[in-house]
C-alpha cells in the first residue's frame, strides 16, 4: 500500500503560497473539481472521489494523534455511468465534501491549494514515501520550511471530520 507524509493548513489565502512555490519552480498541473463522498466503515476511512468526471475510490488508514501525518492508501479507479448510486445500494453515505483544488507538483510532493465549500481555504501537503521514511521526511521539512508553513498550526483531521464538527 503507497505512504505518504501529510499536513493540513487554513489559510487567508494563497497569494505567498504561490509566490514561493514559482519561485522554486513547482509546477501548476491543473485545477481539479473535486466531490469526495464518504462511506461509514469501521476500519479504515472509504471515499469515492469524482473528480472532472472520473470516479475513484479511495481507501486510506491514518493515524492523526502523532506528531506526523503518515497516510497509507490505496486508489481504485471506477467506471461506469454512475458509481455513486452503485456504491449506495450496499455503503452508507456519511457526508459529502466539495472542493475546487489547484494541483501543484513540486520533485514527490503534491501540493493541493484548496477551496472547500462550507470551510474556506486551505493548503495540503503530500510527500510520497518512495526512497524511505528518512528521505521523505526531508523532502517535506524542505517544502514546508519554503512555504513557511506552521507545524503547529496544522489541522489533523480530514475535511470530513472538519465539516462533521462545523
Amino acid at each position: 500500500m503507497p505512504c505518504n507524509l501529510e499536513l493540513k493548513s487554513k489559510v487567508e489565502n494563497f497569494d505567498s503560497i504561490i509566490k514561493a512555490l514559482n519561485a522554486l519552480g513547482a509546477k501548476e498541473e491543473m485545477v481539479l473539481n473535486q466531490c469526495d463522498v464518504y462511506y461509514d466503515y469501521p476500519d479504515f476511512k472509504l471515499k469515492l472521489r469524482i473528480q472532472n468526471g472520473k470516479n475513484h475510490l479511495i481507501k486510506y488508514l491514518r493515524d492523526e494523534s502523532g506528531p506526523d501525518r503518515w497516510s497509507n492508501y490505496d486508489i481504485l479507479h471506477l467506471e461506469g455511468s454512475d458509481p455513486r448510486s452503485y456504491l449506495a445500494d450496499f455503503l452508507k453515505e456519511s457526508i459529502v465534501v466539495e472542493k475546487v483544488r489547484i494541483l501543484y507538483i513540486y520533485k514527490n510532493t503534491r501540493i493541493h491549494l484548496d477551496d472547500v465549500k462550507e470551510l474556506g481555504l486551505f493548503i495540503e501537503l503530500e510527500t510520497i514515501m518512495d526512497k524511505g521514511e528518512a528521505d521523505a521526511q526531508q523532502r517535506f521539512n524542505f517544502l514546508v520550511n519554503e512555504l513557511k508553513l506552521d507545524l503547529n498550526n496544522q489541522i489533523k483531521m480530514g475535511y470530513k471530520e472538519l465539516k462533521e464538527s462545523k
